[in-house]
This record gives structure tokens, sequence and C-alpha cells, in this order.
């Protein structure tokens, strides 16, 4: 976890936090500068990003906006266009990129996010290893998380998804992140090369198709007491990897749960639902690293008749309950492959996102 990721020559000349006085990155507050992304609403909440250049236009159909009226102006200033069009100007909240930038892989949605870095304890300093990068967005909230003195080193077994998401994160910080490591392969492999004999990770959090094939290595690296964080899409990879983690017998229970998000409409006294809301995205399940050589005390639990025959669970009809061992692939979970052509259509958007 000591290596430090390969800085290209244009950022070597500058650290992190000059990078984002220049208002190059995302994170940051203060006046717009030459370089911020800006999103503008009008009346209707219609919203446009525009990235602030010296004499940069921004067109519609209902007049031009320059650039040059936004620049040095307070964050969340209401300007006018040339026919007297109003916007509302404000920087980009992490929430809006992580929702609107391109992608490859599926994303992590802020809610889940969220109760990631609350019930995972990702914490000022924490060294946390991610595996399944996908196209950054999860990556993103744990480097702003653990900050400058912590690290986070991902582990993705796509070369495609890695330079997606290499691209969404560097465009979120303004340049390669000095706290960041992305390595391509597989975790059980490179996991325990990391720090070979002696345990000097934090926090391990998982979004794969099998994260209960990682148990055993993510208990060798996990510091004790470490957090052990899996995000799954279905009940089958709810329940294996739950079960994984009883059979290792130095974790604690794990505890699963899924999360719903309702917003509410707010106008008088019409104060109801949206007629949508974030359902199931996925399950989160922790558990904590027992001290190394530990083994963790036993639940005493009085499960439901049948729920642990051993007929029932070799019944093919419960493939992927109870511990099961059988092969799963992606089709196995309705996980769809991703088409080459949308991953470079994604490096595109990413690219030219950052001039428009």
């Amino acid at each position: 976890m000591t290596d430090q990721p390969q800085q290209s020559p244009a950022t070597d000349e500058a650290p992190a936090t000059a990078r984002r006085d220049l208002g190059l990155g995302l994170d940051r507050t203060g006046p717009f500068a030459v370089g911020d992304k800006v999103q503008l609403a009008d009346v209707k909440n219609r919203l446009h990003t525009i990235t602030l250049k010296e004499g940069g236009e921004f067109h519609t159909h209902r007049g031009v906006l320059k650039h040059d009226l936004l620049i040095g102006a307070e964050d969340g200033v209401v300007i006018e266009d040339g026919r007297g069009t109003r916007y509302q100007a404000l920087r980009p909240l992490y929430a809006d990129y992580m929702l609107s930038m391109p992608r490859g892989a599926a994303i992590i949605y802020p809610k889940d996010s969220a109760q990631i870095l609350m019930w995972g304890d990702i914490f000022p300093g924490a060294r946390v290893l991610e595996a399944g990068v996908g196209s950054g967005g999860l990556t993103t909230a744990l480097l702003r998380a653990v900050g400058p003195e912590g690290t986070v080193h991902s582990i993705e077994r796509r070369e495609d998804f890695a330079e997606v998401a290499r691209e969404n994160v560097e465009t979120y910080f303004g340049g390669p992140h000095p706290s960041w490591d992305l390595s391509i392969g597989d975790f059980q492999d490179l996991a325990p090369t990391l720090s070979p004999g002696e345990p000097q990770v934090d926090r391990v959090v998982l979004d794969m198709l099998a994260p209960w094939e990682c148990v055993e290595a993510a208990a060798e690296v996990l510091v004790s007491g470490g957090v052990y964080l899996a995000y799954v899409a279905t009940v089958t990879q709810l329940s294996r990897t739950a079960e994984a983690l009883r059979d290792h017998g130095e974790f604690t229970e794990p505890y699963a749960w899924e999360s719903f998000v309702r917003p509410w409409h707010l106008e008088g006294l019409a104060v109801r639902p949206e007629h949508r809301m974030n359902a199931h995205t996925g399950f989160l399940l922790t558990a904590r690293r027992t001290a190394h050589g530990t083994k963790a005390l036993t639940r005493v639990t009085r499960p439901a008749p049948g729920s642990h025959l051993e007929e029932e669970l070799q019944d093919p009809a419960n493939d992927g309950f109870g511990g099961s061992d059988s092969e799963w692939g992606p089709k196995d979970v309705g996980e769809l492959g991703v088409a080459p052509r949308k991953l470079k259509r994604a490096l595109r958007d990413i690219r030219q996102g950052r001039d428009r």
C-alpha cells in the first residue's frame, strides 16, 4: 500500500492543492475561475454544464451568455445572457458529477455511496482496498473521505473499465490523485501481494460478481477490527457472501440491508411524495475482522425450520443460497455485458467534456 501512482508530466509540477487552486478540480469552493465547471439552471430548472474559458460563450436558442461574466463571480450568482434569460450558476456537487459522468460499467448511486462511507467507517487517514472500480464513482467518494493522509488502492479486472474510471477520477480532481493506486488483475491474486505477511488495510470495499471468493484474501490483508463491506445486486449473491464470512470463522456476524429513497414534491399546500422513487439498487453487507487467529463468537439463533437442512441446501432450486459452491458467471445474476463501443464513447465524452 506504499507505492504511489505514476504521475503524468503535466501534473508533476504542481501538487493536488495547487491544481485545485487553479480551478481544474470540482472539489473546491470560492469564486469561479478559468477551467471551472459551472452548472447553469434556468427558471424551469433545465440544467446546462459549461467549462469556463476566457472569452468563451454559451449559446442557446434564447441567447448568448459570455463566460467572462462568471469568471471571478461568487458561486451561486444569478446572471443574464444577452437577451435577458436568467440563470442560477453553481459549481456542480459530487452527486451531480456522479450521476452525469460518462460511464461504461454501472455506477454505485449516491444513496449507496453515502451509506458505504458511513457503515464502512471510511475515516480520514484510512487505508482502503477497493475492488470492482467500475466507472470510478465510488472511488471518488472514497478518496474524498480518506483525505490527504489516507490511501485508496483500487483493483479492477478489466483494463477498459479501469481506463474509464481513471479518466473520471482525474477529471473530478483535476489530475492524478496522489493517494490513489489502480491495479489490473484479480483481487485474490493481487491483494495478498500489497502487504505480504503483515495486514495493512483498514477497510475492504468490494463491488463485484462474486465477493464470497475474496473473503480469504480480505481476511489476510485486513487489520484486526477492520471492516469488510460488499455491495451486491441479488439475494443469491448476498446469501453466498454471508455464508462465506461465517465459514471463514474470523469475521463477526454479517449485517445486510438495502435502502429506498423517496423524494417529495414541495409547492405551497401541495406537499406529497413524488411519483417516482429510488428503490432497489443493491444490498450492502458488512462484517468486522476479528483479531488474527481468534475465532468469532457464534451468534445464538433460532433459525427457521429447514433453513440448514442438507437436502434443501443441495436442491437445485436453491442454488446460490446457503453457501453453495457452484461456479457463476455474469449472466447468472442478470449482469449485461458492456459493448466496447460504449466504453469508447464514454472515454470520448469524458475528454471532450473537460473543455465544453
